[in-house]
């Protein structure tokens, strides 16, 4: 016996009053956000609305609901996604077993290489010592691609064709950010490659993406580093 074929979904909603289905569509689209581990494409979400539905007003309208809870939806990594609010962290990491509380903390060093990336990718790991002025070791790349915020990117088109390293999807997750459009304006590193940085220019690095540093940490050691990084 043949399974009968499932109905047609309904995005219109045509036979709905407009207020009904207003609360309906809000419904669909926060159920949506709820259930993906991922953010969710605006792509997506338009194909579970009508054509006339504004999804801007809607989502601030989900968000205007969720104000007194603890938690939003955040544009982030090209999509939405439900986002604990930042006053909550350190309650989340608390936690025992805590392991998605807002981003880890990360060494000096390994904050300049981040900050540095995000800003001037793709860009070499000899490239990255020189705009910072300090060694960027294969350990802090190490242990920031572990982490899934950096991916080495395209060879550099110089002697020995190093890797160029660049931020992933992940870092934009977990920074919140649409997209790297979305990084603060940071024009002290314009040509920054081509002179030292300044005491100045390390505090605003460290600043730029709101990093944390552990203190009296200058250098991360990975436990073990793979041999994939005796090319970097």
């Amino acid at each position: 016996m043949s399974r009968p074929k499932p109905a047609r979904f309904d995005r219109d909603l045509a036979d709905l009053p407009e207020g009904m289905r207003w609360r309906e569509w809000m419904g669909r689209v926060e159920a949506a956000i709820f259930a993906s581990p991922k953010p969710v494409l605006r792509e997506t979400l338009a194909g579970l609305v009508g054509d006339a539905c504004r999804l801007d007003e809607l989502l601030a309208d989900i968000n205007t609901e969720l104000r007194a809870r603890p938690y939003e939806i955040v544009f982030v990594a090209g999509g939405v996604q439900f986002r604990t609010r930042p006053r909550y962290a350190e309650t989340l990491r608390s936690l025992d077993g805590a392991t998605n509380a807002g981003p880890p903390s990360f060494t000096k060093l390994e904050t300049l290489a981040l900050s540095a990336i995000a800003y001037q990718q793709p860009v070499t790991r000899a490239a990255l010592s020189r705009l910072v002025g300090h060694d960027i070791s294969r350990d802090i790349l190490g242990r920031l691609k572990s982490i899934g915020v950096i991916a080495p990117g395209p060879r550099a088109p110089e002697p020995g064709a190093p890797i160029a390293w660049v931020t992933t999807q992940r870092f934009l997750e977990m920074f919140a950010l649409g997209s790297l459009r979305d990084l603060p304006d940071f024009d002290m590193l314009d040509n920054a490659e081509t002179r030292d940085v300044d005491d100045g220019v390390e505090t605003a690095l460290d600043d730029a993406l709101g990093l944390m540093e552990e203190e009296g940490v200058e250098d991360a050691a990975l436990d073990e580093t793979e041999d994939e990084f005796d090319e970097i």
